[in-house]
């Protein structure tokens, strides 16, 4: 009779998706110890709808719980004990009877240039094809820099830097976390300032879900937990919850933490990058989800037009 590890892990297939996954299979262990025996944790990889369906954008397919849906369904039927996540592909609301205890310590959260023909992305000439696979680079790419051309390119890390190196684009941009984790920094050309290019929601941040009755979970999970990146991410999302993000929606963010503080940049744009929005706002680092919410609230007075095109957008 085959007994049954301890805590199962579960996780995409992607390179990233595993360096995840054994990040957190290795900081538990450092944790716990009754982890580090033989067999204690085992690993199982699961195909999500996202990792499927490569011939089309997220916001076509549905989203981002793509990335999450067969991780969520294992998790609720108990084949697997808690899942590793990208934060950045978690959507703002989380399926009846999962939850997320665990923010790791989060990476650097920035974009990387990636090119063989220029230097940085101001010095891309005009017509010059960025690829990338969101509305949120893309939006930005052109509401900067109108004169270049930008196309989707889905894909692993692996996959979009095979297609910039066989002539596909002429340049792509990348989390430079991604980067970090694999042992590919090399392939940055330039590390985007987030005045240039504001990340994604969570973009850097790992996410450790598991189910809410799962007491066991909660306390192998405990000491894992980030406070304030956690606080960070809090924030972020909660100006995502309430802008009614999604996919289809170019929506960016970043929260910093200042002393007792978190300041908070967030932006909307029109996915054709012609107008956008930017508010900042500044609070307490004890109520991380009300700045997240207040900022959303400045959008929606200064944009109600703009947003409004964006979130009817999203929930086509």
């Amino acid at each position: 009779m085959t007994t049954r590890p301890k805590l199962v892990i579960g996780t995409r297939g992607s390179p990233l998706a595993l360096a995840q996954a054994h990040e957190v299979r290795d900081r538990l262990i450092a944790a716990h110890s009754e982890l580090a025996e033989p067999g204690s944790i085992d690993i199982r990889i699961f195909t999500t709808t996202g990792d499927a369906i490569q011939n089309r954008t997220l916001a076509e397919i549905g989203g981002k719980g793509l990335f999450t849906k067969e991780l969520d369904e294992a998790m609720v039927a108990g084949t697997i004990d808690i899942a590793v996540h990208s934060m950045k592909d978690v959507a703002t609301t989380l399926p009846p009877g999962i939850d997320l205890p665990c923010i790791l310590e989060r990476e650097d959260p920035r974009d990387a240039f990636i090119c063989h023909k220029a230097k940085t992305l101001a010095d891309l000439p005009p017509g010059a094809v960025v690829g990338t696979a969101g509305l949120r680079r893309a939006a930005q790419v052109l509401h900067r820099y109108p004169h270049l051309k930008v196309v989707p390119l889905r894909g692993n890390v692996q996959t979009r830097l095979n297609k910039l190196g066989d002539g596909v684009v002429d340049a792509t941009l990348l989390a430079i976390a991604g980067l970090n984790r694999l042992g590919m920094s090399q392939h940055a050309t330039d590390t985007l300032s987030v005045d240039t290019m504001l990340p994604a929601i969570a973009q850097g941040a790992i996410g450790v879900t598991c189910r809410e009755d799962d007491l066991t979970c909660h306390h192998y999970l405990l000491p894992l937990i980030h406070g304030e990146s956690s606080a960070r991410v809090r924030c972020e999302r909660a100006f995502l919850a309430a802008l009614d993000g999604s996919c289809r929606t170019p929506i960016a963010g970043l929260a910093e933490v200042h002393g007792r503080d978190i300041v908070f940049r967030g932006m909307v744009l029109r996915p054709d990058g012609s107008e956008a929005v930017v508010v900042n706002h500044r609070g307490p680092l004890s109520n991380p989800v009300a700045i997240g919410e207040a900022a959303a609230a400045d959008v929606r007075q200064q944009a109600s037009s703009l947003l409004a095109e964006a979130v009817s957008a999203g929930k086509a």
